[in-house]
């Protein structure tokens, strides 16, 4: 496997990025904050994969090794946090909504031509941090297996999220065995088969609704029985029906 890179770039930085295109493993010594003006934006890292589409903004802190996917032409915005405000955000990776107040003095910041280190940027630096330290942070986080036996299972799963498989049945293609598989998730996700995918199955239903396929097509397209069962199960993790997501009421 590759080894990630190191990358010392500039303060913000911004740019369009194809449908399924892909930034290589890398860390960086500061915080990096990412912004999808349009499209979606995933993050992975060790610890699991995020989902951020345009309402909300992507936290990676310092030496985080984190890769990139993005969804629907996405015009993506990053901007650098020093160490002295990264200490203020979650050590781990996050994403979070993004309210009108933070979402405008992130794009201020960004469009700002005076120094990086200047006044009127470290205000408005100031702003998008504590904005963000009482944002509400989304419970979206799908965490991804080490072992290989999991990983073979979980890579079928992320192939085909809507896939009506069995665990034994995965299981069987992969090589392992129910209740070896059914232990690990346990022992190693903290969360059940099921769990997994349904949490799956709504990382990506926030991708759908976000091209504006409706409640009902996104529901079917994902494996669900009926529009309902994911709406329950879309609230039951998020905290709020899929209409107020995409709304950003969420």
């Amino acid at each position: 496997m590759t080894e990630p890179v190191f990358l010392a770039d500039g303060a913000a930085d911004c740019g369009p990025l194809a449908h399924g295109e892909v930034v290589a493993a890398h860390f960086h010594d500061f915080g990096q904050l990412r912004y999808a003006a349009s499209g979606a934006l995933v993050t992975a890292t060790d610890a699991g994969t995020w989902v951020a589409p345009a309402n909300r903004i992507t936290w990676v802190p310092p030496f985080h090794v984190h890769r990139s996917r993005s969804h629907g032409e996405t015009d993506i915005r990053l901007l650098r946090v020093p160490a002295d405000l990264a200490g203020q955000l979650p050590p781990v990776p996050s994403v979070f909504a993004a309210s009108p107040l933070l979402r405008e003095a992130y794009l201020a910041l960004l469009a700002d031509d005076g120094p990086a280190d200047g006044p009127r940027a470290r205000l408005l630096l100031d702003v998008v941090v504590s904005e963000l330290a009482r944002a509400r942070r989304e419970p979206l986080r799908l965490p991804e297996p080490k072992d290989a036996r999991l990983k073979a299972v979980t890579d079928l799963l992320h192939a085909d999220p809507a896939g009506p498989a069995t665990l034994a049945e995965l299981g069987h293609r992969t090589g392992s065995s129910e209740r070896t598989l059914s232990r690990l998730f346990a022992g190693e996700l903290s969360m059940s088969f099921h769990q997994w995918r349904t949490l799956l199955r709504v990382q990506r239903a926030v991708l759908e609704l976000g091209d504006g396929t409706s409640v009902t097509d996104t529901a079917i397209r994902l494996g669900w029985a009926n529009p309902s069962s994911f709406i329950d199960a879309f609230t039951d993790l998020v905290g709020c029906t899929p209409g107020r997501y995409c709304a950003g009421e969420g």
